[in-house]
């Protein structure tokens, strides 16, 4: 689209010998003019320092009125922040500070050039920070998971410790009671094989004759019977478990904590 535009303003006729090609632009009088009359003008003494740009250069550019006298609009009153026309600065606007409608644009163009520049080249730079921001946040997330994974590791083979010490513990304890029992059985048996063994010999007595002797094996018998002590049984020993009422809260007391900011 700028290219036909360049095209078109390159195609231009001079405006002021209407004949030949206007090959140069006068950017302080807004016209086209061939290469002699561009000589004719620089040689004119109020207008020999005006400047000129190639008309290939040139963007042509719509014309706004004035809506209060339907002029161009060749300056900006910056009193007033508004374009006006000629017969605005000779009127309503005289004596205003004034600058030309084109030059106000340029002015415009650069200071939101540079304006739009700085912002983009902060927001670059807040771009890569945050970026950098994102990755030493992202590596230390990594170091409070693996540490969180260490110290609940080195709980859990606290735990596993602490439940293999307490079965030891267990079964120490429970096999010197099974002991003490093992011992009052071996005790009992023999009890049980003196009881026996006056038993038979009772029954034996039963077949012999009454007689004299038989008198005094009875009577041996019951002194026997008498010294048979059995021993009385004490109470069982006992074994059950208490467990802990354990929360998620009392858990995560054993954890350290983490703080993100």
């Amino acid at each position: 689209m700028i290219s036909d535009k360049m095209e078109q303003a390159a195609s231009k006729t001079c405006e002021i010998c209407v004949s030949a090609s206007g090959s140069h632009y006068c950017l302080e009088c807004e016209q086209y003019f061939c290469e002699n009359c561009t000589g004719f003008h620089k040689r004119q003494r109020v207008t020999k320092h005006h400047q000129f740009q190639s008309s290939s250069d040139v963007i042509p550019e719509g014309k706004s009125k004035c809506k209060d006298h339907n002029e161009d609009l060749s300056f900006v009153c910056n009193t007033c922040n508004v374009a006006v026309c000629i017969s605005c600065v000779t009127g309503s606007h005289k004596r205003h500070d004034l600058s030309k409608f084109r030059d106000s644009i340029s002015r415009l163009k650069a200071s939101n050039e540079v304006e739009l520049y700085s912002k983009v080249q902060e927001a670059t730079t807040n771009m890569k920070k945050i970026e950098e921001g994102i990755q030493a946040f992202d590596v230390k997330v990594e170091r409070v998971v693996k540490a969180i994974t260490e110290e609940g590791t080195h709980i859990k083979a606290m735990v596993d410790k602490c439940i293999g010490e307490m079965i030891a513990s267990v079964k120490d304890q429970s096999r010197k009671e099974r002991d003490k029992l093992i011992q009052k059985m071996a005790v009992t048996k023999v009890d049980l094989k003196a009881g026996s063994d006056l038993d038979k010999k009772l029954n034996e007595l039963y077949k012999a004759r009454n007689d004299g002797k038989l008198l005094q094996s009875l009577q041996t018998l019951t002194d026997d019977i008498a010294n048979l002590t059995i021993e009385p049984l004490t109470e069982y020993p006992d074994v059950h478990h208490t467990a802990k009422s354990v929360t998620d809260h009392d858990i995560l007391q054993l954890f350290g904590t983490f703080n993100i900011r």
